[in-house]
């Protein structure tokens, strides 16, 4: 029996309704097999009577009798299949956590290969087989291993989740779509997965260009900071190396001061020594004499007296000592004098400080054009949108709520949000004129400039009347009238400086800024005083100093 055995194929004990090895196979009269509950619920359901296999039609249900042969047959065959699985599922690996198992397994539950939309099973190498093999079961339809294969049926009815309705986007079994979802927009599974994987396509590769953006931008930030610790650290380096040098300045400007002071004490010492020297030698000289006069005088001898006097009456020291005197020297001015070169010194140091900045700061130098929607109608504005002076002929222009009215203003075409910028205008030959930037949300109207009305400017009045436009404002003195004037923003800083492009100086900075809005280069020629200020201003190009 047992060589018998192996010569049978698995497809002789499989039941085609249940396509399971058979349990109490019975024989229908057309001689077909069955399994006596499957062919018993299949005929309670199908009337008339028919087999499955042949569709041969009974029209009284048959008697069916256990056939004991195939019974015996199937027992053996299941016992050796299931010996087979089981030294099969021995040499294979029980499935891990997070793997799906087989549903067949029995003991040790393998990883499986494949899990059957029909079946509702998943299985491992070993019963995954009949899948493979026989005809009925190849129609199924396989998929990677998934858990709660129950979660593919539709709740409602019991049916495989194989279409999708578009209209209330969800998945609908055949009978869903002929009760709930009768009108509605419906289309197989499969096509909607394939749509649905071709958007996700777009959208990983979408997704994949983001990550590659923000990769980038990281490494933009990161460059960004070496960048930004290149400049700190070479900031330090010339910081250390300026004010070293101030330092030294100072020490030799204090020990310069010293030596002159001590200088000045020592010729003091020197001539006061010698003014004692020579009074100590005329009262040596007075000491002799006055010892000569009392011996002299107490002699008796007349001969003698008589005799010595003439050597005692040579002249004595004569010299008048009342006007003479040691003064203690002067020092006023002293002080001062070495402040005045240590002040001249940083004056030079500071001059190369501004060259430097200014050189730095043009390096973030744009391009701007007046923008002659904005401008006042007074104003006449160059075709290359670069000069702008004051006329006294008024233009007829449209009323656009952009443009200023009241005040002989106007704005530039670009903007900036963000970053730094700088830009230079001439000034020469004017007596006066506004320069500075606005931000976006100015009150067109509005005569009063200042940082909290939007403006950030300098002006120039009567010649020479310079005037920053803080709250209060500030009078400016300056050493020498602009003919170019710089202006430059740093808007995460909060930063407007202005600056005398020809002789490298700090004109005003207002700092401390918050801007969060779009700033615009704004200028204004002021009137023309019949031709005292009628020459332009011209936004010049910038000559980058080297």
């Amino acid at each position: 029996m047992s060589a018998a055995s192996c010569l049978l194929t698995e497809d002789q004990f499989l039941c085609s309704i249940c396509l399971d090895v058979f349990t109490d196979p019975v024989s229908t009269p057309c001689g077909h097999n069955f399994c006596k509950t499957c062919i018993t619920q299949h005929w309670n359901i199908n009337v008339p009577y028919q087999c499955p296999n042949c569709k041969k039609v009974f029209y009284t249900k048959p008697e069916l009798q256990v056939n004991t042969f195939i019974s015996e047959m199937a027992a053996q065959f299941r016992q050796s299949a299931q010996q087979k699985a089981s030294s099969s599922s021995s040499e294979q690996q029980a499935a891990k956590p997070g793997e799906v198992p087989c549903d067949v397994c029995t003991g040790t539950k393998v990883k499986a290969l494949k899990s059957c939309l029909v079946c509702l099973a998943s299985y491992c190498e070993t019963h995954l087989e009949p899948h493979l093999t026989m005809a009925g079961l190849k129609r199924h339809q396989l998929i990677d291993p998934v858990e709660n294969l129950e979660g593919r049926m539709c709740t409602k009815h019991d049916k495989l989740l194989e279409l999708f309705c578009k209209t209330d986007q969800m998945c609908v079994c055949m009978l869903c779509t002929v009760l709930d979802h009768k009108t509605h927009d419906v289309v197989p599974l499969k096509e909607e997965y394939e749509g649905k994987k071709a958007e996700l396509g777009k959208t990983e590769a979408e997704t994949q260009q983001m990550i590659q953006k923000r990769r980038l931008k990281i490494q933009e930030i990161k460059r960004s900071v070496e960048l930004s610790k290149e400049d700190a650290d070479r900031e330090i380096a010339g910081g250390v190396q300026v004010f070293s040098a101030l330092k030294e300045s100072v020490e030799r400007s204090q020990a310069e001061l010293i030596d002159t002071i001590k200088e000045k004490q020592r010729e003091t010492e020197k001539q006061a020594e010698g003014f004692i020297k020579e009074l100590e030698q005329e009262i040596s000289e007075l000491k002799k004499r006055s010892s000569e006069v009392e011996q002299l005088s107490r002699s008796e001898d007349h001969l003698h007296l008589l005799q010595s006097l003439p050597s005692l009456n040579a002249a004595p020291p004569t010299k008048d000592w009342t006007e003479v005197s040691v003064r203690p020297p002067s020092y006023e001015g002293t002080v001062r004098r070495a402040v005045n070169q240590l002040e001249e010194t940083l004056s030079k140091q500071m001059k190369k400080l501004l060259e430097a900045e200014l050189k730095r700061v043009q390096q973030y130098a744009v391009d701007v054009t007046l923008d002659p929607d904005t401008a006042h109608p007074n104003l006449l504005l160059s075709d290359d949108g670069k000069q702008v002076k004051h006329v006294d002929e008024k233009k007829n222009l449209s009323d656009n709520p952009e443009r200023f009215a009241t005040c002989v203003y106007v704005l530039a075409k670009q903007s900036f949000s963000s970053g730094r910028f700088y830009y230079e205008v001439q000034v020469k030959g004017k007596t006066g004129w506004d320069l500075g930037v606005a931000r976006e949300s100015i009150t067109w109207r509005e005569n009063a400039r200042s940082p909290q009305k939007g403006f950030w400017m300098i002006w120039l009045r009567n010649q020479n009347e310079y005037k920053a436009l803080a709250l209060p404002s500030v009078r400016l003195s300056l050493k020498s009238q602009p003919e170019k004037v710089g202006v430059f923003v740093d808007y995460e800083e909060g930063l407007v400086s202005f600056y005398d492009v020809d002789a490298a100086a700090l004109i005003y900075s207002f700092t401390g800024c918050c801007f969060t809005e779009k700033l615009y280069p704004y200028f204004s020629p002021c009137i023309n005083k019949g031709g005292k200020n009628s020459a332009p201003l011209i936004i010049s190009p910038v000559n980058h100093t080297e």
